[in-house]
């Protein structure tokens, strides 16, 4: 086990993992807490969407993860996208190789009302030689909710990259 420094929100937290670079048995998930560049995905499969039709027919969403401080076993955070347009996360956490969250946005704001999306998500482990790695988080995301013209069970794949 190690303790790694890592920025957060300007402050600087000592945070105890595994080597595998997986927060330990009993941790808060501080090394998780703060802001988290997002993005999801549509689960395309045709190669060539991203070169005939450019990659934004690939993007399903894009946004700020904003990870609450939580204890053991909890999740908690907001998905910002724009400026009044949100979803509160509330969910679970397990400790394990890879650590998981498993979490419900309920949409908050203009434009969000009736939203309600679920997703599973996983942090990729350390590599160990890896150069300037990232901490990120990647998972799946169903819209549980028809809102709109959207219908519920779509599914699309998401990534969360940490910021300074």
């Amino acid at each position: 086990m190690a303790t790694h420094r890592r920025g957060v929100a300007g402050n600087v937290r000592e945070v105890a993992v595994t080597q595998e670079g997986q927060p330990t048995s009993g941790s808060t998930g501080d090394g998780l807490v703060g802001r988290w560049t997002y993005r999801s995905f549509r689960n395309l499969p045709d190669p060539a969407v991203p070169c005939e039709q450019g990659p934004n027919r690939l993007l399903f969403g894009r946004g700020v993860l904003e990870i609450e401080p939580f204890a053991p076993g909890a999740f908690s955070g907001r998905l910002v996208f724009g400026e009044t347009t949100m979803l509160r996360l509330t969910g679970t956490s397990s400790v394990g190789n890879p650590f998981a969250v498993r979490f419900q946005g309920i949409g908050e704001g203009a434009g969000a009302e009736g939203w309600v999306y679920d997703y599973v998500g996983y942090l990729v482990p350390a590599w160990p030689n890896g150069v300037d790695q990232r901490l990120a988080l990647v998972g799946s995301v169903v819209r549980t909710v028809a809102h709109g013209a959207n219908p519920a069970g779509m599914v699309a794949s998401w990534i969360a990259v940490k910021q300074d």
